[in-house]
Order: structure tokens, then C-alpha cells, then sequence
């Protein structure tokens, strides 16, 4: 049965995929004169572009090799570049529809009409490609975001912790081993008391992380209070068992349904990831369970869950703050307006029921190698305990 839904479902994905494309090429298509050399190199380039991630991500789980990874980088960059030609092409068709309608548009369009077109094209191209780079300098580059919080529980004559916050690394072909190294540097620059990594460590095939062997380098996440991380859904996709053993045999203390009392002052939660029940077949606990093994409710108690759904369930369970990542605050504008309207707290710090929730954009990249319209984070969370 899941086999089948998931076949039904990528089924629809390359069907939006493919008819996404062929919209922007048939565009296209039509602003190149007929008989031109141009129109030659186009076809077989566009579609080349549009094949590559698909090709990639088939041909890395039979041959992992700098040609999957050629493919891969090739189609996350178009995936991005896809994006922005669609609503490039929308807003000029509309501008078209408009003008069908209510004539507008200067004399100088309609008397060489074939060469505008033309130049459209070669601006919409040299626009996306201006977008696409600042697009990857900028994921290139997280910055440290500094969130500070009060608790008003005691935590047992802790009065502060000072934590280091990183969702959605994503490791894997896009982000490998160099761009760890730079994050654990960051992260470790900031002398945590603790690391918590709220999911989507991994990107999903874990081969190219063992090639490139990163586990060496999250070894080097210093925390006196340890590194403490969960599941995501991208290490359900990959396969939960390899991604939990191979995580916990490089330094990372992973919380599967799990609570664990830190340094006696406050408690960890760690959820497995929200759609656990869909890739594994078996529901995870519910978060009253959990909180029956918080044996002190007076200390203070964080819970890690990937994704930011019901947290009103979590407030009422007892959770002082939770922590979560998943929805890289769209990544892509404007994709993001699309996430305020999923989620009670799609990015950033707020209160739901008297809870303190804090979701991370992430320090990594899923797809596109790129962020437009936001930065890349390493949270820096100083909680301050005892206080209103």
C-alpha cells in the first residue's frame, strides 16, 4: 500500500514537473525566430536541464559517481532557475492578457514585435542567472541569529544555557564535508553549553556522506552538555535505521521518542519526526507519553520536533519551549507566503499557549543550492531560567 502511494505520488510530481517545463520551453520557443541557429542550440539544451536532477537522483542510487553528481548540481540549480522563468513568464503573459483587453504597451513593442521577444527572452535569461548566483552566495553564507528567551521555571540553580540551534543541515551530494567543517566552526565559535539539532541532518542517501566521510567532522560539535539531535523526515526518506546508527556512531546522542534530565536542570525531549507513521509504518509516541516520563514538572522541559505541527498540543502537554526546523522559511521567495499559511509559526519566535516556540529557516539547503529572500541560520538561543 505505501509502495503504491508513494508511486501515485511521485507519478503527480513529474506530471506538475513536466507540464512546469514545457510551459516555460513552448514561451520560450515562441520568442526565437523560426530558422534561427538559436532555436537548434535551445531544444536540446532546455530539455538536457529540465532531465538532469531526475536523471541524477535515479543514477546516484546505482552509481554514485562525480557523473550522478554532475547531474544532481546541474538539475538543483534548474529546479531554482525553473522557479523563477515560471513567474517570470506568468507575470508576462498576464501583462500580454491585459493588454489584449486595454492597450497600453508602447508603439516600439508592436513594430518588431520578433525582435522585443527576442530581447525579452535574453533579459528573463540574464535576470534568473543574476537571481540563481545570489541565490547560492547567499546559502553559502548562514549567519548567526541570536535568540533570547525567559523561562520562568526554576532549573535546579541553572540561571542560564547558552545552546547552539541547527536545523536542516541536509548533508549529503549539495552540502557536503568543506561547508560542514565551516558551520561546525561557527557553531563551536559560539561555546555552547549544548548543541541541539532538530532534524534533517542528513539530506537522504547517506553514501555520499560516508564517501565524503562527514561523520568525522560532526565528531567535532563540542558541547559540555553534549549534541543532542532527532529524526527528520529526510532521514525517514533515506532510511531512518542507517541514518540513526550512522549519526550516533559520530558523537550525536539522537532522542527517538525519547526524554533525557540534563546536568539536573531541565529536561530534553526528542520526537521522532511527524511523519514517521508513513515511511515506517508505526505511529510515533504522542507527546502525553512523553511528558509521563518528565519526572520533575517543575524543571524546565524543551522539546525537539522537526516539524512545527500542533504545537498547541505540546504547550498543553507541560512544554516550557519547542524547537523545530522543516520549512526553510520557503527558501525560495515566494514560496514562503505559502508557509505562513501552513503553519501557526512558520519561522521565527512566538508563543503559542504560553509556550515558547522558536522554528529555524535552517543552516542548509534541500533542493535548489540556494536562498532567495532569506539567510541561512545557526541559532544562537541564550535561555535565561527563573525569570518572567
Amino acid at each position: 500500500m505505501r509502495k503504491m502511494a508513494f508511486f501515485i505520488f511521485f507519478s503527480i510530481v513529474i506530471v506538475i514537473y513536466s507540464l512546469v517545463n514545457y510551459y516555460i520551453f513552448t514561451r520560450g520557443l515562441q520568442a526565437i525566430p523560426a530558422g534561427s541557429v538559436l532555436r537548434a542550440w535551445y531544444i536540446p539544451v532546455f530539455w538536457t536541464l529540465a532531465a538532469t536532477y531526475i536523471a541524477g537522483r535515479f543514477l546516484e542510487r546505482v552509481w554514485l559517481s562525480p557523473v550522478s553528481d554532475a547531474l544532481v548540481w546541474s538539475g538543483s540549480i534548474w529546479l531554482g532557475a525553473m522557479l523563477y522563468f515560471f513567474l517570470l513568464v506568468v507575470f508576462i503573459d498576464l501583462i500580454r492578457l491585459v493588454n489584449h483587453f486595454i492597450p497600453f504597451l508602447p508603439g516600439f513593442v508592436g513594430e518588431n514585435y520578433t525582435r522585443f521577444k527576442l530581447y525579452l527572452l535574453g533579459g528573463s535569461v540574464l535576470l534568473v542567472g543574476v537571481i540563481v548566483l545570489a541565490g547560492y552566495i547567499n546559502a553559502l553564507n548562514p549567519r548567526i541569529k541570536t535568540v533570547e528567551i525567559n523561562i520562568p521555571k526554576q532549573a535546579n540553580g541553572l540561571e542560564s544555557l547558552n545552546a547552539v540551534v541547527m536545523s536542516d543541515i541536509h548533508l549529503g551530494t549539495m552540502i557536503g564535508n568543506g561547508r560542514l567543517e565551516r558551520i561546525v566552526n561557527k557553531a563551536n565559535g559560539l561555546n555552547p553549553d549544548i548543541i541541539l539539532l532538530p532534524g534533517d541532518i542528513l539530506d537522504e542517501d547517506l553514501e555520499p556522506v560516508i564517501r565524503q566521510n562527514a561523520g568525522a567532522t560532526l565528531e567535532q560539535l563540542s558541547a559540555p552538555m553534549g549534541v543532542f539531535g532527532v529524526m527528520g523526515n529526510h532521514e525517514y526518506i533515506g532510511g531512518p535505521e542507517p541514518a540513526y546508527r550512522y549519526l550516533s556512531e559520530h558523537g550525536i546522542k539522537m532522542l527517538r521518542d525519547s526524554v533525557v534530565r540534563i546536568n539536573d536542570s531541565f529536561y530534553l525531549v526528542g520526537r521522532e519526526d511527524f511523519q514517521k507513521g508513513r515511511f515506517a509504518g508505526k505511529e510515533r509516541k504522542s507527546i502525553e507519553l512523553l511528558m509521563e516520563e518528565v519526572i520533575d514538572k517543575n524543571l524546565p522541559v524543551i522539546v525537539l520536533d522537526h516539524q512545527p505541527f500542533h504545537p498547541e498540543m505540546a504547550a498543553a502537554a507541560g512544554a516550557d519551549l519547542m524547537l523545530s526546523g522543516h520549512t526553510h522559511n520557503g527558501q525560495l521567495w515566494p514560496l514562503n507566503y505559502i508557509i505562513d499559511a501552513m503553519y501557526v509559526i512558520g519561522y521565527g519566535l512566538g508563543q503559542v499557549d504560553g509556550m515558547h516556540m522558536y522554528v529555524s529557516n535552517g543552516v542548509g539547503t534541500w533542493g535548489p543550492p540556494l536562498r532567495i529572500g532569506n539567510r541561512p541560520e545557526i541559532v544562537h538561543l541564550k535561555i535565561k531560567f527563573g525569570k518572567n
